[in-house]
């Protein structure tokens, strides 16, 4: 049972990224659990919870009030990043527990408000080279990744700040993190395993269709060679 003294597996490596006295944003906070978590820790020096959908955002508020947080934490209900203000002096944002898509968008549509942002830590479901080719695109630089399993799921944690240079990974380094690909940890095996299987399913089954995909096929061929070379 998760709460905000005893976060997920997930959520905890997510807060273990957040620098001391920081100012940040938790954008889809549901309960406010991370940003309430690390003002119990007294970590963090002020923060938003930004959530979109009203009854999520009821339950920060109920969060923040019952944890006596009112003074540190302020829940908004905005769409992404609307909840912050530039004179809030956010240094550090948090987007976790959405997809990759999504969370890109956020970015791409809220920055503006990422000026005073020298810290993203983000945990994308799902889409993470799609993340990376965007933060790459930015100039953002990624300092730190993880990847974890927890309840039948795998999440990677992608941490990343402004860059003063022109940021260049390879097409490897975007689909399996630039991290995660040297320290090739037995999730990260485990992950891509099965990434593997299904794909060679998918081709088996494309193949035998009557009027095969052929550039679907190839391109999956591309992915089943890109991790095996990976894995091997």
């Amino acid at each position: 049972m998760m709460d905000a003294k005893q976060l997920s597996k997930r959520l905890a490596t997510v807060a273990k990224y957040v620098p001391e006295h920081a100012r940040m944003a938790d954008i889809g906070s549901d309960h406010a659990y991370l940003p309430a978590f690390l003002a119990l820790q007294g970590k963090i020096s002020f923060a938003v919870a930004g959530e979109v959908v009203k009854g999520p955002y009821e339950n920060a508020v109920h969060e923040i009030k019952s944890q006596n947080l009112d003074h540190v934490i302020i829940a908004r209900l905005a769409d992404g990043l609307d909840a912050v203000n530039l004179d809030d002096q956010i240094d550090t944002l948090t987007i976790a527990g959405m997809g990759g898509t999504l969370i890109t968008k956020i970015l791409e549509h809220g920055l503006a408000k990422l000026s005073t942002v020298t810290r993203l830590i983000l945990q994308p479901n799902v889409g993470e080279y799609g993340l990376r080719k965007w933060l790459m695109e930015h100039d953002y630089e990624i300092i730190a990744e993880e990847i974890l399993a927890e309840d039948g799921h795998t999440y990677e944690i992608i941490v990343a700040q402004p860059a003063t240079d022109p940021i260049m990974y390879t097409e490897a380094q975007l689909l399996f993190g630039p991290y995660l690909v040297q320290q090739q940890s037995d999730v990260f095996q485990a992950k891509w395993q099965e990434q593997l299987t299904h794909l060679k399913q998918s081709i088996q089954h494309m193949e035998a269709a009557k009027n095969p995909p052929l550039d679907k096929i190839k391109t999956f061929q591309s992915e089943v060679k890109a991790i095996q070379e990976v894995l091997a």
